[in-house]
């Protein structure tokens, strides 16, 4: 039995070697999910890497597919309907494998049209819709190394992201890794390698203690690190390593080492063009505050927009916490009918000028991962709205407004397959859905203006935290009934200006997301701007739909409002040494806020669901119908 008398290092031996078997099983389940490639005859004609009918096979540098591989991978990826199949080797090297199925889940990635595209870096099938989609010319598919290979899957999984498969190949045969790739390769794969390196490090140290202060427990934890390896292949095991008989009970400290090499090796090349180079920026940021801000606002109004009330009073006074542009902007609250607003509201020129490299540009990458997270909120919506169809039924035509690139109409499909969803933004991210086929088509411009054009031609249209970014939401109200069937629904979500942590948080909090929000409005105001448009409203939900990044999101804000990133093109004196020492400083000094933040969110998460509809929740989602005539 453990004893408490030494310390916690039994204890803490003993999580470990639960997590180990725990996570041994898990690793187990993932690769027999793994479909093997038949065996056939070995070709008498050379190895290729050329287009098979209206395939590509796409191979690192050493790695030559032969011929029965190919064909087998082309059919089994035509046999399920894939356009993109990654092959696992047969006898990839332990260590590789582990990683490998720690990051992949097969069933989630073909579930989940959002997973990240990964895969073992040795080589893939791709149908050739998928490369002219994604625009790669022929010269990009020669000449890849494993990271190369890593970046390509990446790039190309979005456009296959409901038909993107992996099969164990047992004729490939596995390259062996090459440890000055690794940080590439950790790039790559959309890795962070500080917080992983410290995770590491803290897992060796965990090691070391248990050993030290336990010898017996921490020999029992040596032997289940050792065996699982072999633990993990046991069987009718689809890949059997090549190294699997030099596995050891060292890889905590050896994985350890081999992220401190990452860390201090040559930071890899990263060429940038010019729309994503900060630097190259910078004089046309300078230029547009040259003669001030003024023109980036209208003049103050002295009525609510949404009743008419001269009763206002100031709500919250705040910087660009979002990016640490210049500005301060006033959120005025009507005291009749509690709708919140921003006065004086953003002009044209303002709204392009806080919205540029926001949502694209310098920002799309890290928008682009973080709705990519959001899986489970996009079927919470589509769940919602399936709720209440009869039925078997299913919409025609679904049209989502403010779609951005598209990322709930993809998941959507996932759960609606006889659904066509279109989607309707301002920005670029609308065109390159359309590309990946995320969407059957893409309108650009503003709602309202489009409407007549679109009248009567969608069963269902959404707004997902769409109509607080707008500058006239009853313009868009009557967009929405105008492009909507008698019957059909029209599916919002929005920030609640009624949850607790705005007053808690006060200026840091999320929800208020200035400068691009510019209204806040109780559920009460919208459903009878709703009923006074012919909707009635079928449901609402608070907890299911609250976001759980409250105080996450404070820290983040207050991070930025106390040392923004100073590379940013818009940050006039740039980055220099006192600027990047602080901005060093300062994240250093966030991270045990940072760490508090995903507690008391989790907590928060879970007041949300159990509260409903009581303020707790930081969003309310509403389903509301269109009546006939």
């Amino acid at each position: 039995m453990l004893s408490p008398v030494a310390g916690p290092f039994p204890w803490l031996a003993l999580l470990i070697g639960l997590g180990l078997a725990g996570g041994t099983r898990t690793l187990r389940r993932r690769l027999r999910a793994l479909p093997v490639l038949p065996v056939g005859p070995e070709p008498a004609a050379p190895p290729v890497d050329r287009p098979v009918g209206a395939w590509t096979c796409v191979s690192t540098l050493g790695v030559h597919p032969d011929e029965s591989t190919v064909r087998a991978a082309v059919g089994h990826a035509e046999h399920a309907g894939l356009l993109l199949l990654d092959l696992v080797p047969g006898d990839l090297p332990a260590d590789e494998l582990l990683t490998l199925l720690g990051r992949l889940d097969p069933d989630r990635a073909r579930r989940d049209p959002l997973t990240r595209g990964r895969g073992a870096g040795h080589a893939l099938v791709v149908h050739d819709d998928v490369l002219r989609r994604a625009a790669v010319p022929a010269a990009d598919l020669a000449g890849l190394d494993p990271p190369g290979l890593i970046e390509l899957t990446a790039r190309l999984r979005p456009f296959a992201a409901l038909e993107t498969g992996h099969a164990v190949a047992p004729g490939l045969p596995a390259t062996p890794p090459d440890p000055a790739l690794r940080k590439r390769r950790l790039r790559a794969e959309g890795v962070p390698v500080w917080p992983n390196l410290i995770g590491r490090l803290g897992e060796a140290a965990a090691y070391t203690g248990a050993c030290v202060t336990t010898p017996f427990w921490g020999a029992l934890v040596f032997l289940v690190m050792w065996a699982q390896p072999y633990a993990v292949v046991a069987g009718r095991s689809p890949v059997r390593p090549r190294d699997l008989g030099r596995a050891t009970a060292l890889r905590p400290f050896l994985a350890a080492w081999r992220w401190v090499r990452a860390v201090l090796g040559p930071r890899p090349d990263r060429a940038r063009t010019p729309a994503m180079d900060p630097a190259a920026l910078r004089p046309e940021y300078a230029r547009s505050v040259a003669h001030g801000l003024g023109a980036f606002f209208e003049e103050r109004r002295e009525t609510c927009p949404w009743c008419g009330s001269d009763r206002l009073g100031v709500h919250r006074r705040i910087g660009d916490h979002l990016q640490g542009k210049p500005g301060r902007f006033t959120l005025e609250r009507c005291r009749d009918c509690a709708h919140v607003f921003q006065n004086p509201r953003l002009s044209l020129a303002g709204l392009e000028y806080y919205y540029r490299d926001f949502y694209d540009g310098l920002g799309g990458p890290g928008a682009e991962a973080l709705f990519g997270t959001m899986s489970r909120t996009y079927r919470a919506r589509a769940e919602l709205l399936r709720r209440h169809l009869p039925a078997d039924t299913a919409p025609r035509a679904w049209l989502d407004v403010g779609t951005g690139h598209a990322h709930m109409c993809v998941v959507g499909r996932s759960m609606l397959p006889d659904t066509a969803f279109d989607g309707l933004d301002l920005g670029d991210g609308v065109a390159a859905a359309e590309r990946r086929g995320w969407i059957r088509a893409g309108h650009r411009g503003q709602f309202p203006d489009l409407a007549d054009d679109l009248a009567g031609g969608y069963d269902v249209v959404s707004m997902h935290h769409y109509l607080e970014h707008t500058r006239d939401p009853f313009a868009e109200l009557d967009a929405a009934a105008k492009v909507l069937v008698p019957g059909g629904r029209l599916l919002i979500e929005l920030p609640d200006p009624r949850c607790w942590y705005g007053r808690l948080l006060r200026g840091l909090w999320l929800p208020l997301f200035q400068p691009q929000h510019q209204h806040l409005m109780p559920r009460r105001n919208l459903e009878v701007a709703l009923n006074a448009r012919g909707f009635t409203v079928l449901a609402h939900e608070s907890g299911r739909a609250h976001q759980g990044n409250d105080f996450t999101g404070a820290v983040s804000q207050a991070l930025t409002a106390l040392g923004p990133n100073p590379t940013m093109p818009w940050i006039a004196a740039g980055p220099t040494p006192w600027r990047r020492a602080r901005r060093a400083a300062l994240v250093v000094l966030s991270v045990p806020c940072f760490v508090a933040a995903v507690l008391l969110d989790a907590v928060g998460f879970l007041l949300a669901r159990a509260a409903g509809d009581h303020g707790a929740s930081n969003a309310y989602r509403l389903l509301a119908r269109k009546d006939p005539g």
